[in-house]
């Protein structure tokens, strides 16, 4: 990480402290958690930083709301001290620890706490986005605090009524000095969001840059109303029983069998409304063909493209491209095909998916190994090395039904034989890097190919111009771009 002066200019990609602000019960946690979540699955690095914990571990045994009372001196000592503690770890985190985005997941309801936020972050030279919850819902906070707030660690030995009642006080403690944001007037400076009633309205202020942008569009697409999200991958393919992956078979035998035995378990499930999504390839047209319910087809939700190893089995490809398949074992989710996809550009281009599947109710996504795998690492808060190895296999579905802080999933086996795709991480990859090693979004080394066009007419004319342009000078200048194909061929994606 680049050295930053403490008071120097705040660069385009300063690193950002997201600031949580609301009454306890509004659904802070909930978002910071799912919007970390969001954030590390498109490749950002999020962490956050929740004080409420610095607390407990500070004041091992909690009392009453009495802790919580303004004019509990030694108390608002404890949690200024925990705040501060926090923010130390926030400043390491972004500092020296490779992060991006920080949430300070607080009530953060005072503009004097909130003003020492901003000091730390100007000192800092951090970004603050504020994101402040506000419910006044009476039914809406007591569900929450049903839900969540009776399980936590505060109330492990206290019955539900007495926890309840606590609760309340304790809302009530932060109710008397709370200051909302106010973008009209005191706060008109400050880039922030409010988001009201659970979503039912937005109001937002001097978004100023990218990164908020996007954080702004998620929060405006996710809901918290019951449902259920069905994974399966479509049936057996006739590639699939060759052991050849991509292309645009048909179903097997034993797939139109999968077929058959998913349309009885989608009327088993007596789903009101469900939604039905395919890809546009052939094996998950047919599979959703035979649920006789309509269905929507996404070419986002296309398998992997595999470029110029399309059609071929993995034995093939390591005979005729051994560097390929050496280097897509050494590390599966950066790893790009030539003149195809990497597990990287996949999530990108799955981004509309998650957030169509966010403001959704129950839908079923009949999609493919690698794109499933990628649903699924959103959904379970996975990394980037998990995510190519979670095991996604044939003819059986994943139900997922989401909980207070994330999802709960069942897998379900249709009983239909199929064969066995998934491929385990080689030990060669588990002992780490090896001299192969390539920067991570770039189009990795590729075997040759004959039909690949250099970017610039000639080599001579690259390094006259690189030679007019002082410190531009090019240790190595390829001719062209390693895997880089510019023909215009046929992909199934």
């Amino acid at each position: 990480m680049p050295f930053r002066k403490a008071c120097g200019p705040q660069l385009a990609n300063s690193p950002t402290v997201i600031v949580m602000v609301g009454l306890p019960a509004r659904g802070k946690t909930y978002i910071s958690k799912k919007l970390t979540r969001y954030l590390n699955w498109i490749g950002v690095p999020t962490k956050v930083f929740n004080v409420g914990e610095y607390r407990r571990e500070a004041v091992k045994h909690y009392s009453s709301y009495d802790f919580f009372r303004p004019d509990n001196e030694e108390a608002m000592k404890v949690r200024r001290q925990c705040a501060m503690a926090a923010l130390r770890d926030v400043k390491l985190y972004l500092t020296e620890e490779g992060g991006q985005i920080a949430v300070f997941d607080a009530t953060n309801t005072t503009r004097e706490r909130r003003g020492m936020i901003l000091n730390f972050a100007k000192e800092n030279g951090f970004k603050v986005f504020f994101i402040e919850s506000v419910c006044n819902d009476p039914n809406v906070v007591a569900t929450n605090v049903m839900e969540v707030k009776l399980s936590s660690p505060d109330y492990r030995d206290c019955n539900s009524t007495d926890a309840m009642e606590d609760f309340m006080k304790r809302i009530n403690c932060y109710q008397a000095s709370y200051q909302p944001l106010d973008p009209d007037d005191y706060d008109r400076e400050l880039s922030l969001i409010k988001v009201i009633d659970v979503g039912r309205r937005f109001l937002v202020n001097r978004v100023q840059d990218h990164i908020q942008s996007r954080i702004v569009y998620y929060l405006m697409n996710i809901h918290v109303q019951p449902r259920t999200i069905y994974l399966c991958r479509h049936g057996e393919s006739e590639f699939n029983l060759k052991g050849r992956i991509g292309g645009d078979s048909g179903l097997s035998n034993r797939g139109k069998k999968f077929a058959e035995a998913l349309n009885k378990f989608v009327e088993e499930q007596n789903l009101k409304d469900l939604k039905i999504w395919t890809s546009q390839l052939k094996r998950t047209i047919q599979t959703a063909e035979a649920l006789q319910l309509p269905y929507e087809q996404w070419k986002a939700l296309n398998e992997i493209d595999a470029g110029v190893c399309e059609e071929m089995t993995y034995e093939e490809i390591r005979d005729q491209h051994p560097e390929e398949f050496a280097l897509r074992d050494q590390d599966k989710y950066y790893y790009r095909y030539p003149s195809g996809e990497s597990y990287q550009d996949l999530v990108q281009r799955l981004e509309p998916v998650i957030m169509e599947l966010e403001r959704q109710e129950n839908v079923l996504v009949i999609c493919h190994q690698a794109v499933m795998r990628c649903l699924l690492a959103y959904f379970l808060d996975k990394s980037a090395d998990e995510m190519p190895y979670l095991k996604c296999p044939l003819h059986t579905v994943l139900k997922l039904t989401p909980v207070a802080y994330g999802c709960r999933v069942e897998s379900i086996s249709l009983n239909i034989e199929a064969v066995n795709t998934h491929r385990d991480r080689p030990e060669e990859a588990k002992k780490g890097p090896n001299p192969l090693m390539r920067r991570n979004s770039v189009t990795p080394l590729a075997s040759p190919e004959p039909t690949k066009k250099p970017r610039i007419n000639s080599f001579e004319e690259h390094v006259a111009v690189s030679s007019a342009l002082p410190g531009c000078v090019p240790q190595e200048v390829p001719t062209q771009m390693p895997g880089q194909n510019m023909n215009n061929s046929q992909k199934p994606s």
